[in-house]
C-alpha cells in the first residue's frame, strides 16, 4: 500500500509531506488497518479549518481523504504522524 501524506499550515505555515510503501515493511499490516479506517471515516468536501490549524491530504493508493483541524480523528492524526516519521520525503 502507497500512503502519500501532506500537513501544511499550522503557527508557522510550513508544509511537511512523506510516501511510506508498505510493501515489505515490518508492521505494515497495522499501518495498512489505520490508512483503511481513515479513508472509511472521510466525509465529502473539505473542511473550512481553523486559523493557525494544520490541513491534511492523505492518498491511499490513489483515493484521496482532505480535512481541517479540527475536524480530525485519532487514527487521522496517528496515520500521520507514522508517514512523516516513517516514510520519505
Amino acid at each position: 500500500m502507497r500512503i502519500e501524506v501532506t500537513r501544511s499550515g499550522g503557527f508557522a505555515g510550513i508544509t511537511r509531506r512523506a510516501v511510506l510503501d508498505t510493501a515489505g515493511r515490518p508492521g505494515a499490516a497495522a499501518v495498512e488497518r489505520l490508512a483503511r479506517r481513515v479513508l472509511a471515516e472521510a466525509g465529502p468536501g473539505v473542511p473550512a479549518g481553523v486559523p493557525d490549524g494544520y490541513r491534511y491530504t492523505v492518498t491511499v493508493d490513489g483515493r484521496t481523504v482532505e480535512r481541517a483541524d479540527p475536524d480530525t480523528s485519532e487514527d487521522l492524526e496517528e496515520l500521520v504522524e507514522r508517514v512523516l516519521r516513517d516514510g520519505t520525503r
